[in-house]
C-alpha cells in the first residue's frame, strides 16, 4: 500500500476540510464516446490532485466560517443570529480568539463598521507570510462581506481571495456563503465562482463546487470550537489536459472544528471511466486524523493519501 503526502491543502480532503465546505470535496462524470480510456495510476493521480485543490478552498471556508461566527457573536447576536436587546449599533471589539488558535497571531483582522450594523467587511491580512498554529503558512487577504450576521436565516456572506496563497498554493474565485437555515435546523449552501488552484510547480486547475452544511452539534452554544457539520457536496475540478474530474459525497462528510481535517464520510471520485472512492473514515472510524484512504478497481488498488 502506497503512502503519498499533499501539499496542502486539499480538503477534503478533503479535507478538510469541508470539503468540506468541503469540500468539503467530490465528482461525478459522463462518459462520451470520444473520451480516452484514463489508466488507473493516472486516475489515482488526477485524484490526488483534485483532493488538493478542494481542500485548498475548504481551508478558507473554516477561517471565514470562524471568523463569521466570532464576528456575530461580538455584535450580540448569538447563536440564534437574533441580536439581544440594547445591540443595535454599539460598538464592540470581536478578538477572535478562536480564528486564531488556528491561524496564530501574524494575522491582522479588521471589521468595518466596528459595530453590531449591517452590511459590514472583515478583512483577514496574512501579509507576505504567516505562520498558522495549524502548521500552514498563508499569505494575501481574505475578504469578507456581510448582508448581516452569518447565523440569520438569509445573510449571505461573500469570500473574496485576494493574492490569497496557503503553503503555496495560490487560490483565486469568489465563495458566496447562504444562510438556508428554518431553526431549529442550521443550514447554509456554499458556491465557488471562477474558482482556480495554481500549485507551485506552475500546474492549475480550474474548479467550480457546491455544498450544503448542516450543522449537527454545538448548535446551543456560542462557543465555535464544539460545532460540528455535516456536509453534502459536489464539484468539477477541470486539469489543463482538458480532462475532468467529478466528485460527488456518498455519505456526507463530517467535519469538526475541532479537527483540522475531515475526519468521517465518502466520495465518489469519476474520471473518464474510471471510478475511484475517497474514505475519511480510514484509519480510525472517525476520529480525528489526517488521512484518507483512496481505492479502485473495485477495491483491490488502494492508496493511503496523508491529508494536508
Amino acid at each position: 500500500m502506497k503512502t503519498l503526502k499533499l501539499n496542502k491543502i486539499t480538503l477534503a480532503a478533503i479535507a478538510v476540510l469541508f470539503s468540506l465546505f468541503i469540500s468539503s470535496c467530490q465528482k461525478e462524470a459522463s462518459i462520451t464516446a470520444t473520451e480516452e480510456t484514463v489508466s488507473e495510476e493516472e486516475a489515482a493521480t488526477l485524484s490526488d490532485e483534485s483532493a488538493q485543490a478542494e481542500a485548498s478552498f475548504d481551508d478558507a471556508d473554516d477561517i471565514a466560517f470562524t471568523a463569521a461566527d466570532e464576528e456575530g457573536n461580538a455584535g450580540g447576536f448569538g447563536v440564534e443570529g437574533r441580536p439581544a436587546s440594547g445591540t443595535a449599533g454599539r460598538l464592540f471589539f470581536p478578538n477572535f480568539a478562536e480564528l486564531r488558535e488556528r491561524i496564530g497571531d501574524c494575522a491582522t483582522i479588521t471589521v468595518t463598521p466596528n459595530d453590531s450594523t449591517y452590511p459590514k467587511t472583515v478583512i483577514i491580512n496574512f501579509g507576505d507570510s504567516c505562520l498558522g498554529r495549524d502548521g500552514k503558512v498563508r499569505s494575501g487577504k481574505l475578504v469578507l462581506h456581510f448582508t448581516g450576521p452569518i447565523r440569520r436565516p438569509g445573510s449571505i456572506v461573500t469570500l473574496t481571495y485576494v493574492r490569497y496563497h496557503v503553503n503555496r498554493v495560490h487560490i483565486e474565485g469568489t465563495k458566496i456563503f447562504k444562510n438556508l437555515s428554518e431553526l431549529p435546523v442550521h443550514k447554509w449552501s456554499i458556491a465557488i465562482n471562477d474558482g482556480k488552484v495554481t500549485f507551485p510547480n506552475g500546474r492549475g486547475y480550474m474548479y467550480e463546487g457546491i455544498k450544503t452544511v448542516t450543522q449537527i452539534e454545538g448548535m446551543l452554544t456560542a462557543r465555535v470550537w464544539d460545532d460540528v457539520y455535516k456536509i453534502t457536496t459536489r464539484s468539477s475540478t477541470r486539469f489543463s489536459n482538458g480532462k475532468t474530474v467529478k466528485i460527488t459525497s456518498v455519505d456526507p462528510l463530517i467535519k469538526k472544528v475541532a479537527c483540522h481535517w475531515i475526519s468521517d464520510g465518502t466520495l465518489k471520485i469519476v474520471i473518464n471511466d474510471r471510478v475511484l472512492k475517497l474514505d475519511f473514515g480510514f484509519p480510525n472510524n472517525g476520529r480525528c486524523d489526517n488521512k484518507a484512504l483512496l481505492s479502485w478497481n473495485n477495491g483491490n488498488s488502494q492508496r493511503i493519501v496523508i491529508l494536508p
